[in-house]
Order: structure tokens, then C-alpha cells, then sequence
């Protein structure tokens, strides 16, 4: 039987698939939400990270070393950066996973850790700075799935950001730098634990919004929740 495990920062991001597996609440008590499902030959577990990179480092660490699942999935929203043809609701896929803070400051600009020569990780002979990758076969098998569903799916680069862009100007200023086309708060970090313990890894969310000067009331967390769910679902069905 395979394992498949999605990790979502938030209650609202992960209920509607906990909902749609008929999911049962892991029976051991754990300082984070896990559900548990099977279906067919797939077991599906849900765990609720809490936000940010912490929370998604520690509850995704947990996951691997107990369930050991053969694929690791995060979902949720996403910030959409200007330029991109994304618009609220739309679905993307990461192709690789940026932690757009990591590095330092100097008089000329800011600079990577490839460019200080700090890995956050050393693997199989592989040094990994601040561009995680992602899984080509999970992708590819996403964007099929996309086309026989006859869903947009836009893959490009994540970025992930412990403080996010409530300015255009900080969201030009990110998407030039990293060519990204969205962010979000803990994408990156459950990237970086899944390349750490060698697990597969795919990540896809809905656009609840730009990244704009910020506007709340322009923001639609609940479409985009429910469109990333509905793919997901999906995936996990004719995975």
C-alpha cells in the first residue's frame, strides 16, 4: 500500500478532503491535527501544520518519520505576483520552492546562500541552498491530470516568505529576483524536510489574492481553498 501525506498550514485548506476521504483523527494524541483514510490501495494522511515555515518544518518532520508515505503533497493559498495571469481562484504547481528570506544583506544588495556558501541542506552528494525542488514525476502526473479535466494549472516557482508582501513594490522586487510567480508561508520548508528525508515531493494551491498594496477585501480564501481541495482529491483518486 502507498502513503500519500498533504500538510496544510490551516483548517480551512485541508477540511473539505479530510471530509471527502471520510478521514478519522489519528488515534494517538499529537500536538498537531492528523487524520487518517484509505482509499483503494493508498493510505492518505492529513496533517494541519499551523502557519509558517516552523510550524510546516516540525508537523512535516513528524509526518515523514511516521508514516514514511511515498509522497508528500502541500496545499493551500497562495499570493499571486503581478505579471503572472493568475487571477483569484486560479490553480498553480510548483516547480521548485524558494525561501525567498534566506541570505544576507550588504551596502550592494542582498545576496543568496549559494552565494555565502551556506547549504541549509547536504544530501547524496547534492547541496541545496535557497531553490528546493520539487517532484517531476508528481508534477507531470498533476498537469495530465489538469488537462483531462480540462483545469488551468500554471506551474512556474514558489516562493516562500516568513513576512509577505503587503507592497506591489515588494512583490516586483521578489518576482524579479526569483522569477516567481506566487508566495506563500511555508511551501520551501516542507520541500526542504521531504528532500532531507528523501520523499517525493508536490506542491499545489489556489490564489486567494495579489500581491498588491494590501486589500483584504479584494481576497477570496475560501475559492481558492476549494478549488486546490477539488484538484487534489482528484489527484489522490487517480494516483
Amino acid at each position: 500500500m502507498k502513503t500519500i501525506a498533504v500538510i496544510a498550514a490551516t483548517p480551512v485548506e485541508a477540511s473539505a478532503l479530510v471530509e471527502a476521504f471520510h478521514a478519522q483523527r489519528h488515534p494517538v494524541s499529537l500536538p498537531w491535527d492528523i487524520f487518517v483514510a484509505e482509499e483503494a490501495s493508498t493510505k492518505i494522511i492529513f496533517c494541519i501544520s499551523g502557519i509558517g515555515t516552523s510550524n510546516a518544518s516540525a508537523a512535516t518532520a513528524l509526518v515523514a518519520h511516521l508514516f514514511t508515505p511515498d509522497l508528500l503533497v502541500t496545499t493551500g493559498c497562495a499570493g499571486a505576483y503581478p505579471g503572472c495571469d493568475l487571477v483569484i481562484g486560479d490553480l498553480s504547481l510548483a516547480t521548485s520552492e524558494i525561501f525567498a528570506d534566506e541570505g544576507v544583506v550588504i551596502p550592494e544588495g542582498w545576496r543568496s546562500l549559494e552565494e555565502i556558501a551556506i547549504p541549509l541542506l547536504e544530501r547524496n552528494g547534492s547541496r541545496y541552498f535557497n531553490e528546493i525542488p520539487l517532484s517531476q514525476q508528481a508534477n507531470r502526473a498533476a498537469l495530465q491530470l489538469a488537462k483531462r479535466l480540462n483545469v488551468t494549472l500554471t506551474a512556474g516557482r514558489f516562493l516562500t516568505v516568513a513576512t509577505c508582501s503587503g507592497t506591489i513594490a515588494r512583490g516586483q522586487e521578489l518576482k524579479i529576483r526569483f522569477a516567481g510567480i506566487c508566495e506563500n508561508m511555508e511551501g520551501a520548508a516542507v520541500a526542504l524536510v521531504a528532500a532531507r528525508f528523501g520523499i517525493e515531493c508536490m506542491e499545489l494551491r489556489g490564489i486567494s489574492n495579489f500581491v498588491e498594496n494590501r486589500n483584504i477585501a479584494r481576497w477570496n480564501i475560501s475559492l481558492a481553498a476549494e478549488n486546490s481541495q477539488r484538484f487534489i482529491e482528484q489527484f489522490i483518486r487517480n494516483h
